[in-house]
């Protein structure tokens, strides 16, 4: 009996590395609200699903009363058309007036006004934007932040293909700060949601987007390498925001680790944004093509999605709802 129960074991290990194939897959992402927009790109035979992202606030509509629908409306739409749906749960903002957290964390004195400040730097040779980014560091904001994720594994964990948690990479002004932060706080903080995922969402993919870390370079922390041996061991998947083939700045941190981790961790899911869709190649002085960002996910990143912006040229020619 143990014996069988030990093949079991590896078929079940199997099975469980091999949900991929080596070729990426396609899926879109979007906005919560906007799929009947999409439904002539998302019925497409080469798309595999759906990234729907959908911000804190709008999930926890006061403290402890949350509200669900929205992604039960998107899962049921998508398993009738047979397709299949990632969500992420946003907790950074890219607008200055974009502050999506439930109100009692910016009311409350506890939660230290639950958001900073932060920029961001879209695309290719467009200007810094001002944005918001959620304490994660701020223990009370943290443990909000955890109940959120427990109330949504309680509701979709082995329903839905997975979730992502947003991306490392923030950019706030240190010296102005008086909520505590620090990087190694942050880094910590970080995984620790991360771990905390996994652990409620058991049968479900969890990703966590990575593509920088505040005050490092070059792993000159370890933050990077850090992560990327956590993931591993504990089962979790890494993507990231964007996918621009041998970019300097990705080459000095996220994509090198990507490439040392291929084969090794549970999923690796990468996407084109629309900042994505303005880099230029060097080489050929054009937008860097379809061909080009696969072949760079496949054979450098190992990734197994690609979330595309429905604004891909390639998807162009099908019908966008308007």
């Amino acid at each position: 009996m143990r014996y069988i129960g030990f093949i079991l074991s590896l078929i079940l290990i199997v099975l469980a590395n091999s949900t991929f194939a080596l070729t990426p897959q396609n899926y879109l992402y979007t906005s919560s609200g906007n799929l009947v927009k999409i439904q002539g790109l998302i019925t497409r035979s080469d798309i595999q699903g759906v990234q729907v992202i959908y911000n804190w606030k709008s999930l926890e509509k006061n403290k402890d009363e949350y509200d669900f629908s929205a992604i039960e409306q998107d899962l049921n739409y998508l398993n009738k058309l047979h397709k299949k749906l990632f969500i992420q749960i946003q907790d950074h903002f890219f607008k200055p007036d974009a502050k999506y957290i439930p109100a009692y964390l910016m009311q409350d004195p506890i939660y230290q006004g639950g958001l900073v400040p932060q920029y961001d730097h879209p695309g290719e040779n467009a200007p810094v934007a001002q944005g918001w980014v959620t304490q994660q560091w701020n223990p009370a904001v943290q443990a909000r932040y955890k109940k959120l994720l427990f109330m949504l594994g309680q509701k979709f964990d082995g329903r839905i293909l997975g979730i992502n948690l947003p991306e490392t990479a923030i950019d706030i002004d240190q010296k102005q700060d008086k909520t505590g932060f620090s990087c190694d706080n942050y880094f910590r903080a970080e995984l620790e949601n991360l771990k905390f995922a996994r652990n409620v969402f058991k049968r479900s993919q969890v990703v966590q987007y990575v593509n920088f870390w505040p005050c490092e370079w070059d792993n000159d922390h370890h933050y990077m390498s850090r992560l990327f041996a956590f993931a591993a061991q504990n089962d979790i998947g890494l993507g990231g925001p964007d996918i621009v083939p041998n970019k300097k700045a990705q080459m000095k941190n996220a994509y090198p680790f990507f490439h040392r981790y291929k084969g090794k961790l549970r999923l690796i899911a990468m996407a084109v944004q629309e900042p994505t869709l303005t880099y230029i190649n060097p080489k050929t002085k054009k937008p860097f093509t379809k061909e080009e960002i696969i072949n760079f996910s496949e054979n450098y990143l190992g990734a197994n999605i690609i979330f595309w912006s429905p604004s891909s040229p390639w998807l162009e020619g099908h019908p966008i709802k308007k």
